[in-house]
Protein backbone atom coordinates (compact mmCIF):
# COMPACT_ATOMS: atom_id res chain seq x y z
CA UNK A 1 0.00 0.00 0.00
CA UNK A 2 1.89 3.15 -0.68
CA UNK A 3 2.29 5.79 1.95
CA UNK A 4 -0.02 8.97 1.37
CA UNK A 5 2.18 10.58 3.15
CA UNK A 6 2.24 13.16 -0.44
CA UNK A 7 -0.72 14.30 -0.03
CA UNK A 8 -1.87 17.94 0.36
CA UNK A 9 -4.45 19.05 3.10
CA UNK A 10 -5.50 21.80 1.22
CA UNK A 11 -7.19 19.59 -0.67
CA UNK A 12 -9.45 18.81 2.25
CA UNK A 13 -10.28 22.19 2.77
CA UNK A 14 -13.97 23.36 2.34
CA UNK A 15 -16.19 27.01 2.98
CA UNK A 16 -17.73 26.30 6.63
CA UNK A 17 -19.77 29.12 7.46
CA UNK A 18 -20.20 29.87 10.91
CA UNK A 19 -23.45 29.82 11.16
CA UNK A 20 -23.71 26.12 9.55
CA UNK A 21 -21.90 25.22 13.16
CA UNK A 22 -24.56 23.84 15.56
CA UNK A 23 -23.65 25.44 19.11
CA UNK A 24 -25.51 23.55 21.07
CA UNK A 25 -27.67 19.81 20.73
CA UNK A 26 -31.13 19.47 19.50
CA UNK A 27 -34.12 19.15 21.75
CA UNK A 28 -34.27 15.67 21.20
CA UNK A 29 -31.39 13.64 20.07
CA UNK A 30 -32.65 11.32 17.41
CA UNK A 31 -34.26 13.90 15.37
CA UNK A 32 -30.99 15.02 13.84
CA UNK A 33 -30.76 14.99 10.20
CA UNK A 34 -29.51 11.78 8.55
CA UNK A 35 -27.55 12.41 4.94
CA UNK A 36 -26.85 8.77 3.56
CA UNK A 37 -24.47 7.55 0.82
CA UNK A 38 -25.77 4.60 -0.59
CA UNK A 39 -24.85 2.56 -3.45
CA UNK A 40 -23.62 5.61 -4.69
CA UNK A 41 -26.38 7.41 -3.92
CA UNK A 42 -27.38 10.77 -1.87
CA UNK A 43 -30.63 11.30 0.28
CA UNK A 44 -31.57 12.60 2.98
CA UNK A 45 -33.61 11.09 6.34
CA UNK A 46 -33.82 11.82 10.39
CA UNK A 47 -31.53 10.16 12.47
CA UNK A 48 -34.51 8.20 14.13
CA UNK A 49 -35.06 5.94 10.71
CA UNK A 50 -31.54 5.09 11.01
CA UNK A 51 -32.12 1.59 11.65
CA UNK A 52 -35.09 1.14 8.36
CA UNK A 53 -31.65 2.24 6.31
CA UNK A 54 -29.26 -0.14 7.31
CA UNK A 55 -28.51 -3.05 5.68
CA UNK A 56 -30.28 -6.56 7.71
CA UNK A 57 -26.99 -8.58 8.05
CA UNK A 58 -25.37 -5.25 10.08
CA UNK A 59 -23.17 -5.44 13.27
CA UNK A 60 -23.17 -1.81 14.60
CA UNK A 61 -19.58 -0.96 16.78
CA UNK A 62 -20.17 1.47 19.52
CA UNK A 63 -17.36 3.24 21.79
CA UNK A 64 -18.54 3.30 24.67
CA UNK A 65 -15.90 5.75 26.25
CA UNK A 66 -17.52 8.17 28.82
CA UNK A 67 -16.58 11.77 28.92
CA UNK A 68 -14.65 13.36 31.76
CA UNK A 69 -15.42 16.89 33.64
CA UNK A 70 -11.46 17.41 32.19
CA UNK A 71 -11.48 21.28 32.77
CA UNK A 72 -10.36 22.54 36.16
CA UNK A 73 -9.86 26.67 37.03
CA UNK A 74 -7.79 27.92 39.49
CA UNK A 75 -8.11 31.50 40.64
CA UNK A 76 -4.72 32.91 41.50
CA UNK A 77 -4.36 35.59 44.34
CA UNK A 78 -3.53 38.38 41.41
CA UNK A 79 -6.86 37.13 39.73
CA UNK A 80 -5.58 35.87 36.96
CA UNK A 81 -7.36 32.53 35.93
CA UNK A 82 -5.49 29.32 35.15
CA UNK A 83 -7.26 26.45 33.47
CA UNK A 84 -5.41 23.07 33.75
CA UNK A 85 -7.16 20.07 31.70
CA UNK A 86 -6.74 16.96 32.86
CA UNK A 87 -5.49 14.66 29.26
CA UNK A 88 -4.42 11.35 31.09
CA UNK A 89 -3.10 9.51 33.91
CA UNK A 90 0.98 9.13 34.72
CA UNK A 91 1.14 8.11 38.32
CA UNK A 92 0.51 6.18 40.56
CA UNK A 93 -1.18 4.29 37.77
CA UNK A 94 -1.81 5.03 33.53
CA UNK A 95 -5.00 2.84 33.62
CA UNK A 96 -7.87 4.83 32.95
CA UNK A 97 -10.09 2.35 34.71
CA UNK A 98 -7.53 2.37 37.82
CA UNK A 99 -6.46 5.98 37.57
CA UNK A 100 -10.27 7.39 38.77
CA UNK A 101 -10.01 5.00 41.65
CA UNK A 102 -6.79 6.83 42.86
CA UNK A 103 -6.69 8.56 46.20
CA UNK A 104 -4.37 11.67 46.65
CA UNK A 105 -1.92 12.18 45.47
CA UNK A 106 -1.84 12.03 41.55
CA UNK A 107 0.13 13.24 38.39
CA UNK A 108 -1.68 13.38 35.10
CA UNK A 109 -0.28 14.84 31.68
CA UNK A 110 -2.34 17.90 31.46
CA UNK A 111 -2.74 20.77 29.36
CA UNK A 112 -2.40 24.69 30.97
CA UNK A 113 -3.83 27.53 29.72
CA UNK A 114 -2.43 31.33 30.47
CA UNK A 115 0.77 28.98 31.80
CA UNK A 116 2.66 32.23 31.77
CA UNK A 117 1.28 33.54 34.58
CA UNK A 118 1.53 30.61 36.77
CA UNK A 119 5.56 30.35 37.82
CA UNK A 120 5.92 27.90 40.34
CA UNK A 121 3.56 28.22 43.22
CA UNK A 122 0.99 26.19 44.36
CA UNK A 123 -2.62 26.67 43.01
CA UNK A 124 -5.41 25.99 45.41
CA UNK A 125 -9.17 25.84 45.23
CA UNK A 126 -12.01 25.21 48.02
CA UNK A 127 -14.97 22.34 46.64
CA UNK A 128 -17.76 20.84 48.41
CA UNK A 129 -18.63 17.34 48.12
CA UNK A 130 -22.08 16.07 50.42
CA UNK A 131 -21.22 19.01 52.73
CA UNK A 132 -17.70 18.47 53.56
CA UNK A 133 -15.09 21.02 52.10
CA UNK A 134 -12.11 19.91 49.67
CA UNK A 135 -9.15 21.70 49.10
CA UNK A 136 -7.48 21.20 46.11
CA UNK A 137 -4.42 21.73 45.36
CA UNK A 138 -2.52 21.77 42.23
CA UNK A 139 1.57 21.73 41.40
CA UNK A 140 3.71 22.26 38.04
CA UNK A 141 6.56 19.01 38.06
CA UNK A 142 7.68 19.33 34.42
CA UNK A 143 6.82 20.92 31.39
CA UNK A 144 6.67 18.26 28.22
CA UNK A 145 6.51 19.13 24.56
CA UNK A 146 3.29 20.19 24.49
CA UNK A 147 1.75 19.64 27.87
CA UNK A 148 2.73 19.50 31.53
CA UNK A 149 3.27 16.95 34.27
CA UNK A 150 0.53 18.50 37.07
CA UNK A 151 0.56 16.86 40.71
CA UNK A 152 -2.99 17.04 42.29
CA UNK A 153 -3.41 16.71 46.15
CA UNK A 154 -6.60 16.96 47.91
CA UNK A 155 -7.96 16.62 51.73
CA UNK A 156 -10.05 13.86 52.45
CA UNK A 157 -10.14 10.04 51.73
CA UNK A 158 -12.06 10.59 47.98
CA UNK A 159 -11.28 9.48 44.45
CA UNK A 160 -9.89 11.52 42.25
CA UNK A 161 -12.72 10.95 39.57
CA UNK A 162 -15.17 12.51 42.19
CA UNK A 163 -12.78 15.52 42.95
CA UNK A 164 -13.21 15.83 39.08
CA UNK A 165 -17.17 15.29 39.25
CA UNK A 166 -17.30 18.44 41.25
CA UNK A 167 -14.59 20.86 39.99
CA UNK A 168 -14.08 19.88 37.10
CA UNK A 169 -16.49 21.47 33.60
CA UNK A 170 -17.32 19.44 30.73
CA UNK A 171 -14.48 20.32 28.22
CA UNK A 172 -16.92 21.35 25.11
CA UNK A 173 -14.63 21.19 21.97
CA UNK A 174 -12.96 25.00 21.10
CA UNK A 175 -14.98 25.47 18.17
CA UNK A 176 -18.13 25.66 19.74
CA UNK A 177 -16.98 29.14 21.50
CA UNK A 178 -18.75 28.70 24.35
CA UNK A 179 -18.74 27.98 28.32
CA UNK A 180 -20.21 24.67 28.76
CA UNK A 181 -23.80 24.59 30.36
CA UNK A 182 -25.31 22.07 33.21
CA UNK A 183 -27.50 20.33 30.43
CA UNK A 184 -23.84 19.43 28.50
CA UNK A 185 -22.67 17.27 31.24
CA UNK A 186 -25.91 14.79 29.76
CA UNK A 187 -25.55 15.87 25.69
CA UNK A 188 -22.27 15.79 25.45
CA UNK A 189 -22.14 12.10 26.49
CA UNK A 190 -23.52 9.17 24.61
CA UNK A 191 -26.33 7.30 25.98
CA UNK A 192 -24.14 4.02 26.52
CA UNK A 193 -21.27 5.75 27.91
CA UNK A 194 -19.55 3.63 30.37
CA UNK A 195 -15.71 3.35 30.62
CA UNK A 196 -14.56 7.44 31.69
CA UNK A 197 -11.47 8.48 30.14
CA UNK A 198 -12.36 10.57 26.86
CA UNK A 199 -11.95 14.69 26.75
CA UNK A 200 -14.02 14.54 23.78
CA UNK A 201 -17.21 12.67 22.84
CA UNK A 202 -17.39 10.02 20.36
CA UNK A 203 -19.84 12.46 18.54
CA UNK A 204 -21.36 10.03 16.18
CA UNK A 205 -22.91 8.16 19.11
CA UNK A 206 -24.69 11.55 19.78
CA UNK A 207 -27.96 10.53 18.49
CA UNK A 208 -28.81 7.37 19.39
CA UNK A 209 -31.46 6.79 22.07
CA UNK A 210 -32.89 3.92 23.69
CA UNK A 211 -35.66 3.76 21.23
CA UNK A 212 -33.05 3.23 18.30
CA UNK A 213 -31.55 0.53 20.11
CA UNK A 214 -34.67 -1.51 20.56
CA UNK A 215 -35.38 -1.06 16.93
CA UNK A 216 -32.26 -2.01 16.04
CA UNK A 217 -32.70 -5.08 18.09
CA UNK A 218 -36.33 -5.90 16.73
CA UNK A 219 -34.49 -6.20 13.64
CA UNK A 220 -31.92 -8.44 14.12
CA UNK A 221 -29.27 -5.96 14.00
CA UNK A 222 -26.18 -7.10 15.97
CA UNK A 223 -23.96 -4.36 18.14
CA UNK A 224 -20.97 -4.44 20.30
CA UNK A 225 -18.95 -2.26 22.11
CA UNK A 226 -15.29 -1.49 22.26
CA UNK A 227 -13.22 1.40 23.96
CA UNK A 228 -11.13 3.95 22.67
CA UNK A 229 -10.51 7.34 25.14
CA UNK A 230 -10.41 9.97 22.51
CA UNK A 231 -7.39 12.61 23.42
CA UNK A 232 -7.29 16.75 22.67
CA UNK A 233 -5.35 15.59 19.70
CA UNK A 234 -8.93 14.53 18.02
CA UNK A 235 -9.13 18.55 17.41
CA UNK A 236 -5.53 19.13 16.69
CA UNK A 237 -5.58 20.56 12.86
CA UNK A 238 -3.64 19.29 10.50
CA UNK A 239 -1.00 22.39 10.23
CA UNK A 240 1.65 20.77 7.50
CA UNK A 241 1.34 21.40 3.61
CA UNK A 242 1.29 17.63 3.16
CA UNK A 243 0.32 15.07 5.70
CA UNK A 244 3.47 13.20 5.61
CA UNK A 245 4.16 15.81 8.19
CA UNK A 246 1.54 15.80 10.46
CA UNK A 247 1.76 13.35 13.44
CA UNK A 248 -1.34 11.65 15.06
CA UNK A 249 -2.32 11.30 18.87
CA UNK A 250 -1.88 8.57 20.50
CA UNK A 251 -5.16 6.97 21.95
CA UNK A 252 -6.04 4.15 24.28
CA UNK A 253 -7.98 1.55 23.38
CA UNK A 254 -9.60 -1.29 25.17
CA UNK A 255 -11.59 -4.24 23.23
CA UNK A 256 -12.71 -7.57 25.44
CA UNK A 257 -12.22 -10.94 24.02
CA UNK A 258 -15.67 -11.49 24.11
CA UNK A 259 -15.86 -8.69 21.54
CA UNK A 260 -13.20 -9.94 19.38
CA UNK A 261 -15.11 -13.72 19.46
CA UNK A 262 -18.27 -12.07 18.38
CA UNK A 263 -16.59 -10.17 15.85
CA UNK A 264 -15.00 -13.43 14.14
CA UNK A 265 -18.02 -14.91 14.57
CA UNK A 266 -19.73 -11.95 12.43
CA UNK A 267 -16.89 -11.63 10.44
CA UNK A 268 -19.05 -12.15 7.14
CA UNK A 269 -21.50 -9.36 8.30
CA UNK A 270 -22.12 -5.57 6.86
CA UNK A 271 -19.47 -4.17 10.24
CA UNK A 272 -20.41 -0.45 10.47
CA UNK A 273 -18.56 1.69 12.96
CA UNK A 274 -20.50 4.46 15.25
CA UNK A 275 -17.88 6.86 14.82
CA UNK A 276 -14.06 7.54 13.59
CA UNK A 277 -12.87 6.69 16.96
CA UNK A 278 -15.17 3.40 16.88
CA UNK A 279 -13.35 2.86 13.09
CA UNK A 280 -9.73 3.50 14.22
CA UNK A 281 -9.81 1.09 16.42
CA UNK A 282 -11.50 -1.52 14.50
CA UNK A 283 -9.23 -1.18 11.64
CA UNK A 284 -5.86 -1.26 14.61
CA UNK A 285 -6.62 -4.32 15.57
CA UNK A 286 -5.89 -5.87 12.07
CA UNK A 287 -2.17 -3.80 12.82
CA UNK A 288 -1.73 -5.09 16.11
CA UNK A 289 -2.32 -9.03 14.98
CA UNK A 290 0.31 -8.47 12.19
CA UNK A 291 2.92 -6.74 14.67
CA UNK A 292 1.96 -9.53 17.21
CA UNK A 293 2.56 -12.30 14.78
CA UNK A 294 6.36 -11.29 14.70
CA UNK A 295 6.85 -10.83 18.14
CA UNK A 296 4.26 -12.67 20.45
CA UNK A 297 5.72 -11.50 23.91
CA UNK A 298 3.95 -8.24 24.04
CA UNK A 299 0.63 -6.35 22.83
CA UNK A 300 2.29 -3.82 20.06
CA UNK A 301 0.82 -0.65 19.94
CA UNK A 302 -0.11 0.46 15.84
CA UNK A 303 2.23 3.40 14.81
CA UNK A 304 0.89 6.29 12.35
CA UNK A 305 2.16 4.64 8.98
CA UNK A 306 1.92 0.93 10.04
CA UNK A 307 -0.37 0.12 7.45
CA UNK A 308 0.85 1.41 4.38
CA UNK A 309 5.28 0.11 5.45
CA UNK A 310 4.33 -2.97 6.52
CA UNK A 311 4.38 -6.47 4.73
CA UNK A 312 1.21 -8.59 5.09
CA UNK A 313 2.27 -12.09 4.19
CA UNK A 314 0.29 -14.64 2.23
CA UNK A 315 -2.84 -16.03 4.29
CA UNK A 316 -3.24 -13.35 6.67
CA UNK A 317 -6.41 -11.67 6.68
CA UNK A 318 -9.08 -10.50 9.05
CA UNK A 319 -9.85 -13.99 10.25
CA UNK A 320 -6.53 -15.12 10.96
CA UNK A 321 -5.98 -11.90 12.75
CA UNK A 322 -8.83 -11.79 14.85
CA UNK A 323 -7.99 -15.68 15.82
CA UNK A 324 -4.46 -14.26 16.35
CA UNK A 325 -5.51 -11.58 19.18
CA UNK A 326 -7.92 -13.93 20.72
CA UNK A 327 -5.09 -16.87 21.07
CA UNK A 328 -2.91 -14.36 22.18
CA UNK A 329 -5.77 -13.40 25.13
CA UNK A 330 -6.40 -16.78 26.43
CA UNK A 331 -2.45 -17.60 26.61
CA UNK A 332 -1.64 -15.14 28.93
CA UNK A 333 -5.48 -15.58 30.77
CA UNK A 334 -6.28 -11.93 29.93
CA UNK A 335 -9.64 -10.80 29.34
CA UNK A 336 -9.43 -7.74 27.31
CA UNK A 337 -7.10 -6.30 24.89
CA UNK A 338 -5.18 -3.46 25.98
CA UNK A 339 -3.26 -0.84 23.66
CA UNK A 340 -2.53 2.13 21.99
CA UNK A 341 -3.10 3.92 18.42
CA UNK A 342 -1.78 6.20 15.94
CA UNK A 343 -3.46 4.88 12.98
CA UNK A 344 -3.90 7.36 10.47
CA UNK A 345 -6.33 6.40 7.93
CA UNK A 346 -6.28 8.36 4.80
CA UNK A 347 -6.93 8.10 1.14
CA UNK A 348 -5.13 4.58 -0.30
CA UNK A 349 -5.91 2.84 3.09
CA UNK A 350 -7.24 -0.65 2.45
CA UNK A 351 -10.00 -1.11 4.87
CA UNK A 352 -9.63 -4.50 7.10
CA UNK A 353 -12.79 -4.55 8.89
CA UNK A 354 -15.55 -1.54 8.58
CA UNK A 355 -17.48 -1.49 5.52
CA UNK A 356 -19.58 1.04 6.43
CA UNK A 357 -19.28 4.27 9.07
CA UNK A 358 -22.09 6.40 10.84
CA UNK A 359 -20.39 9.90 11.27
CA UNK A 360 -21.09 13.31 11.83
CA UNK A 361 -19.14 16.19 9.99
CA UNK A 362 -16.11 17.28 10.56
CA UNK A 363 -13.88 20.00 10.32
CA UNK A 364 -12.16 21.38 6.75
CA UNK A 365 -8.42 20.15 6.69
CA UNK A 366 -8.96 17.52 9.66
CA UNK A 367 -7.72 13.85 9.79
CA UNK A 368 -11.79 12.60 10.07
CA UNK A 369 -11.91 14.27 6.74
CA UNK A 370 -9.23 12.06 5.60
CA UNK A 371 -10.58 9.39 7.12
CA UNK A 372 -13.93 9.64 5.76
CA UNK A 373 -12.24 10.10 2.21
CA UNK A 374 -10.64 7.09 2.51
CA UNK A 375 -13.45 5.36 2.43
CA UNK A 376 -15.93 7.00 -0.21
CA UNK A 377 -13.09 8.64 -1.73
CA UNK A 378 -14.22 11.96 -4.12
CA UNK A 379 -17.56 11.83 -2.80
CA UNK A 380 -16.73 13.30 0.28
CA UNK A 381 -16.75 16.68 -1.49
CA UNK A 382 -20.50 15.89 -3.02
CA UNK A 383 -21.55 15.08 0.18
CA UNK A 384 -20.57 17.97 1.95
CA UNK A 385 -21.71 20.29 -0.35
CA UNK A 386 -24.73 18.41 -0.42
CA UNK A 387 -24.99 19.14 3.34
CA UNK A 388 -24.43 22.52 3.56
CA UNK A 389 -27.01 23.43 0.45
CA UNK A 390 -29.65 21.45 2.31
CA UNK A 391 -29.06 23.35 5.93
CA UNK A 392 -27.55 20.31 7.88
CA UNK A 393 -25.68 21.61 10.90
CA UNK A 394 -21.99 20.61 11.29
CA UNK A 395 -19.16 19.21 13.71
CA UNK A 396 -19.70 17.75 17.09
CA UNK A 397 -23.29 18.63 18.16
CA UNK A 398 -24.76 18.70 14.30
CA UNK A 399 -26.19 15.66 11.92
CA UNK A 400 -25.02 12.86 10.96
CA UNK A 401 -24.41 10.49 7.95
CA UNK A 402 -24.51 7.15 6.97
CA UNK A 403 -22.10 5.62 4.32
CA UNK A 404 -22.78 2.86 3.19
CA UNK A 405 -19.74 2.25 -0.16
Amino acid sequence: MEKPAYIRIEEYDYHLPAEKIAKFPLEQRDLSKLLILKNNNLSQSIFKELPSHLPVDSLLVFNETKVIQARLQFIKPTGAQIEIFCLEPVEPNNDFQIAFTDKSPVIWKCLVGNSKRWKNNELTTKITIENEDVFLSAKKLKRLNDSFLIEFKWSGNRPFLEILDTAGKIPLPPYLGRKPVDSDKERYQTVYAKQHGSVAAPTAGLHFTRKIFQEIEKKGIKTEKVTLHVGAGTFKPVSSDKIGEHEMHTEKIIVKKETLENLLKNIDKTIIPVGTTSMRTLESLFWIALKLKNNNDIIPSVKQWDPYELRIPNGFDVKTALETLIEFLEKNNFDELKSETKLMIAPGYNFKLAKGLITNFHQPKSTLLLLVSALIGERWKDVYNYALKNNFRFLSYGDSCLFLP
